[in-house]
């Protein structure tokens, strides 16, 4: 592949053209005979190209048209991803309903979801909403839309049931899961899989559930830690993690990308610390921070190799 060189368009937000379309990432690519060029989004999709593979982050209705209308007059170029499979991960209530049909075959490891439930706007009880779901408190109250704006992000932590006065339906419920105060990032981009340990929401002992306030939200989570503890002790808590079997995660990766369709994506994961074997999937975002991992040019370009093999492929038939 080395003497023909691939054309690869994106479309992103300015914030994400910043993060992910570094000078380390464009030399590595081009290295490798990929070039990645702006696609301007003050003119028309149809008159720019050609394109090899179109990559995206982008939405709404006026870029859904253009692209639809791009697809079909250019039916050889690679499309990632479908804009009906990306935005089947802006329902947070729906967003993990497909790791239930996971089948993951691992040694002693399980997969799953918490307990979750969505209340309708006119929804006259959470509290009744909560119990008749055998949801216990704390919970985590999520927005219902997840597509990467400023008020999907506002989730708070609800101790009490008093703490249910301050959230304002519709909205998504979803257990909380002590789960070490560590959680497990895995990135996908096709085949390849990348993962690592970050920092969580701390553990709630189910004896200080009575001193803590009632609904805490996610920016001020950090009044849940113990005053002694310090960016040292946090610091040692990762290090100490145990990380989940990579052929496990891998199996985890490769079902959700098949039945997602998508290409790019990353997920969230816990491990229960009551069920140390038991994993938890508690979010799917689509096209993450990739930048944020260790050598991302190496994993970015070698997934940009295989779409540009498989669109090889696809004009030798």
């Amino acid at each position: 592949m080395s003497e023909r060189r691939f054309r690869f368009g994106y479309v992103l937000a300015s914030k994400k053209v910043s993060s992910f379309i570094q000078d380390s990432l464009i030399n590595h690519a081009q290295e490798n005979g990929i070039d990645l060029i702006s696609i301007d989004l003050d003119k028309p999709l149809i008159e720019q190209g050609p394109y090899d593979c179109l990559f995206h982050k982008l939405y709404g209705p006026e870029w859904r048209k253009q692209l639809e209308e791009f697809a079909f007059l250019n039916p050889t170029t690679i499309i990632v991803d479908p804009i009906d499979a990306i935005e089947k991960l802006h329902n947070r209530l729906t967003m993990l309903e497909v790791v239930k049909g996971l089948k993951i075959d691992g040694d002693n490891e399980t997969i799953g979801i918490p307990i979750q439930i969505f209340v309708e706007e006119n929804s006259e009880s959470l509290l009744d909403a909560i119990t008749s779901q055998g949801l216990h408190f704390p919970v985590i109250a999520k927005p219902l839309i997840a597509n990467g704006t400023a008020d999907s992000h506002q989730m708070s932590l609800v101790l009490k049931p008093e703490g249910l006065e301050g959230l304002k339906p519709p909205i998504v419920l979803q257990e909380f899961v002590n789960h070490g105060g560590v959680i497990f990032k895995v990135y996908v981009a096709g085949e390849h899989v990348k993962y690592v340990k970050r920092r969580s929401l701390p553990d709630i002992p189910e004896d200080k559930l009575g001193t803590l306030e009632n609904l805490i939200s996610f920016a001020q989570i950090s009044n849940l830690t113990a005053q002694d503890q310090n960016d040292d002790s946090f610091a040692e808590l990762i290090e100490k993690a145990v990380m989940p079997p990579s052929k496990f995660v891998t199996d985890v990766a490769n079902q959700l990308r098949d039945a997602l369709k998508l290409h790019l994506f990353n997920f969230d994961m816990i491990r229960d610390e009551k069920v140390g074997n038991r994993y938890l999937v508690i979010d799917i975002n689509y096209f993450p921070g990739y930048a944020k991992m260790p050598n991302y040019e190496t994993m970015m370009t070698a997934f940009f190799l295989d779409i540009a093999r498989e669109k090889l492929n696809n004009e030798s038939h």
